[in-house]
């Protein structure tokens, strides 16, 4: 499935495609608010939104009573590659069995069958790291980049300032709003829904989401939105505790844990909860460590969901879990590059890449007692 861009980010993409093919070129005037809407059968108020949003960019300046310029350093055109054994980068936070491995393997077979070469730099979560390795990406000359965005990560303006060069970027599970970029990102937000439709099926209805913050982390937001929704379906109310921050990466240390136990032993004792949806696969061991040493047992005395875990053909999951599609994500974000490099740029900015739901040994049905 592929869902459409909202529709400031059109407006933005069309007048970023005008400066890259020199239709608008620096000290030009840029159609007014009225005008873009018109043009793109938008309000007023998504018109106005994508030129504030340019305007942060530094790509246009705007000055009160003249109207809204095209800035002198808005962009340098890039020539299109020529050599047919291009050179992509795979910049990622970091990657284990529970999730990424799949993926950047999936990434560097597909380079292999197109003659590509692949450079794989990871971030570790750090925002910094992430600017200094694209900044030096673009310096070697690469063909184009994948990016799996730091955790949190709201606007990143190496990274954007590649996207306004004209470099094939895609940007592999989470978007960043107001960076026309393509997306392949998983359905987090269904899948989410369906894992918690699976609780309460089971009897549950004191069911708790447990995650590392939230805000400008498009998945784990959608991961939100699909538990709440499923609580909303059955009239149930919800309970959050979104505020551990042991399980991100560069933090999993004994003292990050400690505080991450303190806050769910506080939360524990605050709500009579049954199951647990976890974000992330380390945060359900987290989890389970702290439930097993205050002698609660799993699945008997309460249930523990989560996305992802390790894949072992030996015996049943850990956890009743969603599997994300890594092997698509992967091949996907390398075609998308090569596609662009065809001529062929996509057309919609998000691939959305359907889930599994795997059922484990944490969960069981709820026997109601007479």
């Amino acid at each position: 499935m592929i869902m459409n861009p909202p529709r400031y980010e059109r407006i933005i993409s069309s007048l970023l495609d005008e400066i890259r093919n020199g239709r608008l070129r620096p000290g030009d005037k840029v159609p007014s608010e009225h005008n873009l809407a018109q043009q793109h059968a938008v309000s007023r108020i998504t018109s106005r939104r994508a030129l504030e949003e340019l305007a942060r960019m530094n790509v246009v300046e705007r000055t009160q009573g003249r109207g809204t310029f095209i800035a002198q350093n808005a962009l340098q055109k890039t020539k299109p590659a020529t050599n047919e054994q291009m050179t992509i980068a795979l910049l990622l936070p970091d990657f284990s069995d529970a999730f990424g491995l799949q993926m950047v393997y999936a990434i560097e077979a597909r380079c292999a069958e197109l003659g590509w070469y692949c450079i794989i730099k990871r971030t570790f979560g750090q925002q910094n790291t992430e600017e200094t390795a694209i900044t030096s990406l673009l310096e070697r000359g690469i063909d184009g980049l994948i990016v799996f965005p730091v955790h949190g990560e709201h606007y990143n303006p190496v990274l954007l300032k590649a996207v306004l060069e004209g470099l094939p970027i895609v940007l592999v599970d989470r978007y960043l709003p107001g960076i026309p970029a393509m997306a392949v990102v998983s359905d987090n937000r269904g899948a989410a829904q369906q894992l918690t439709e699976h609780l309460i099926q089971l009897g549950h209805s004191q069911i708790a989401f447990l995650s590392p913050p939230v805000k400008h982390t498009s998945a784990l937001e959608e991961r939100l939105e699909g538990y709440n929704t499923a609580l909303s379906n059955h009239h149930l109310t919800p309970l959050h505790l979104t505020e551990l921050t042991a399980t991100l990466p560069a933090r999993l240390k004994p003292e990050n844990i400690a505080t991450d136990q303190q806050a769910l032993q506080q939360f524990l004792e605050q709500h009579a909860v049954t199951a647990f949806f976890c974000a992330e696969y380390n945060l359900a061991l987290e989890l389970q460590q702290l439930l097993s040493a205050s002698g609660r047992r799993i699945p008997e005395d309460c249930s523990i969901v989560c996305f992802d875990a390790p894949s072992n053909p030996l015996e049943p999951p850990r956890f009743t879990h969603i599997r994300q599609d890594e092997q698509s994500i992967g091949r996907n974000a390398v075609d998308f590059i090569h596609a662009k490099h065809q001529g062929q740029p996509p057309t919609e900015y998000r691939n959305v890449i359907p889930c599994l739901l795997l059922e484990g040994r944490s969960t069981k049905k709820v026997i109601l007692k007479k």
